[in-house]
């Protein structure tokens, strides 16, 4: 069977673009079993309330759940365990020192299959605070205003 080319994203952390300022971002492969993959393939992934941490040199993602793959049986892992990206050493000891300056937290923003491959978008990303979301609520329905106001005047026309 012939791989895909192209991107298709598999599951979306909406929530993240929110609660955070995006700093950067980095693509980073999974390390996974099959039956995780097949899952993947499916849909069946959630990262909503997952992060990545950089321990023992490794880049871990810790708390996203990848559901067992119903004929999987014997061979499912555990759906909530620790799983390594796969990153250069460099970019690892770069996010090493981000995440560990103040308020910086990595964050997975999507994960895709790009040719084939399960990758995930990580972002360093900074904890906005509670104003800081009321002003963004603020500005987005401005411009939903200003955007049906055009529309009433388009219609008029």
């Amino acid at each position: 069977m012939p791989i895909k080319k192209g991107i298709r994203v598999v599951s979306e952390n909406r929530k993240a673009r929110h609660d955070y300022f995006i700093e950067d971002t980095y693509e980073a492969g999974l390390a996974l079993v099959g039956t995780e993959v097949k899952s993947i393939r499916m849909g069946k992934i959630n990262i909503k309330d997952s992060y990545v941490k950089i321990k023992n040199g490794e880049a871990l993602v810790v708390g996203m759940h990848i559901s067992p793959y119903e004929k999987g049986n014997i061979y499912n892992r555990d759906p909530f365990r620790e799983r390594k990206l796969l990153l250069h050493k460099r970019e690892i000891m770069k996010l090493k020192s981000l995440s560990e300056a103040d308020g910086y937290s990595l964050i997975p923003l999507n994960i895709y299959i790009k040719d084939g491959l399960v990758k995930m978008e990580l972002a360093v990303a900074k904890g906005k605070k509670l104003y800081d979301k009321r002003h963004d609520i603020a500005e987005r329905d401005a411009k939903r205003q200003i955007e049906q106001r055009r529309k009433e005047e388009r219609m008029r026309e």
